[in-house]
Formats: C-alpha cells, structure tokens, sequence
C-alpha cells in the first residue's frame, strides 16, 4: 500500500470541537492526529477521532490541490467558536489576534512603546498628511479636467495667460519681500539653489501651458535669436562686445558683475 496525501477533520467524543487538517504520509496509514499548538490541550482532555475526507495523487501537484483544499474548508469557519483551527494561510484567527494584541501591549512593543501625547501628535500628523494627499490628488484631477474641456487657465488666450503669470508673480514677490520669507529671508547659497529649482518648475509650467518662448513655433524662436544676436553689447569694465548672451558667459568666467554693461 502507498502512503497517501489527504484532508481529514477531527472531532471530539465528548465535546463539538472539530479540527481540520492535511497530511502527506511517508508510510501508509502513519498514525497521526494533527499538529495542533494553540488548543493541544483539547487532543489531551477528550477523545479525538479522525476521518478523511479526500485522498489526492502522490504528486507535488496533488499536495497542492490537497493544501488548497484544507484553506476552503477551514476559512469559512475560522471564527467560528468550536472551530480549533487558529489560522489559515496568511490569515489567523479573531482569539490569536487578540492574543498577539495583548502580547504586544503587555510588552509596549509597537504603538504601544509611544507615550499617550505621541500618539496623539502621530495621529494629527496622519490626518494632515492624508488631507494633503487628497487636495493633492483631487487638484490634479480637476486639472485634467480643465484642460479637456479648455475651462480656466486652459480656455484663455495666450496672452492673457501670460498677462496673469506676470501679475500674479508680482503680487507674490512684493508679499514674501515684506514678510521676509521665500527667497527674500534666505542665504547666497540658499537663494541660489532656489533660483535654480525655481527655473526648471517655471520651464515645466511654461511648457505645460505652452507660453513664452514654449509658445512660440520653432521658426518663431528662430527668428527671435537672429534679431537679439543683432543686438551687441559692451563690457563696461573691459570694453568687450558680444551679443547679450556671449558677454554674460564672457563677465561670468571673469567674475565680472552682468550688471556692468551696455548695448551699443
């Protein structure tokens, strides 16, 4: 005779209890009656009794289908009061989780290692950062929205999108300049990283809403960079001349304040 891969279901003489289980034996008919941890107790104080349910092919594949089998029976009646299982697969059981809870608090392990007052703050900190997250997300959406049906922004013309970039930045800049935040309240060092940072969200929002020189056509730019490379400019502290941009590079690797110049 082989050995056999099978589910079973142990019940109890004396008492409703019932238990579910597999087995791949290594011999056939290997006595066994479960390897119960949490409720041993009731295979020590009552009688257990054992029927198999369904026997599968001695095969890798059959003791997977045998194990899968065992989850459909015992998930259904997980919590159920005379039910000895305590978990199944991933998921346990309503009295060890409680258990474990107790374990937890009893040993001011997670949560529980945070005094009442940390709690509290770590709860209001989650409650911000959820809000944020979700005025975020929902200002994207909108957004989209506006920009599918050409509403707000997305329905001007060019020129006034251009009109409100402009005026709403001048607002802004003369508000931090007198309460002395932003770039107004920082460092050289500070300051000129966030000129930097600032330049590439601008040319992100630029390119988004397709103004400045982000609206214009490549032949548009092209013909802007001949008229502007007509233009020369004079260093007032060497008497050099280049275009605007040549002299800037030409004032900056001598250290020379871009201020010192004039157009000729």
């Amino acid at each position: 005779m082989q050995p056999r891969i099978y589910t079973y279901k142990i019940t109890f003489e004396e008492v409703p209890y019932y238990y579910y289980g597999s087995k791949k034996e290594k011999v056939f008919d290997e006595e066994y009656w479960g390897s119960p941890i949490t409720n041993k107790w009731c295979w020590e104080l009552y009688t257990p009794k054992k029927q198999i349910l369904e026997v599968f092919d001695y095969t890798d594949e059959g003791y997977e289908e045998c194990r899968k089998l065992e989850d459909r029976l015992i998930k259904p009646v997980l919590n159920d009061s005379y039910c000895l299982n305590e978990r199944c697969g991933g998921s346990y059981s309503i009295s060890i989780k409680r258990q474990n809870g107790i374990s937890v608090r009893d040993s001011k392990k997670g949560i529980h290692s945070f005094s009442e007052y940390q709690r509290i703050e770590n709860a209001k900190n989650a409650r911000k950062y959820l809000k944020q997250e979700s005025l975020s997300k929902g200002g994207k959406e909108a957004s989209k929205i506006n920009k599918i049906n050409k509403v707000g922004i997305y329905g001007l013309a060019e020129e006034r999108k251009m009109e409100i970039c402009s005026n709403g930045g001048k607002i802004a800049g003369k508000k931090l300049y007198e309460e002395g935040k932003g770039l107004f309240g920082m460092n050289d060092e500070d300051m000129k990283k966030a000129r930097i940072a600032g330049g590439k969200k601008q040319g992100n929002t630029c390119k988004e809403f397709k103004i400045g020189i982000c609206g214009l056509t490549k032949e548009q730019r092209s013909e802007n960079a001949k008229k502007q490379n007509k233009i020369k400019w004079r260093c007032l502290i060497t008497g050099h001349i280049s275009t605007y941009n040549a002299l800037s590079r030409f004032q900056n690797n001598r250290g020379i304040d871009k201020s010192m110049r004039e157009m000729v």
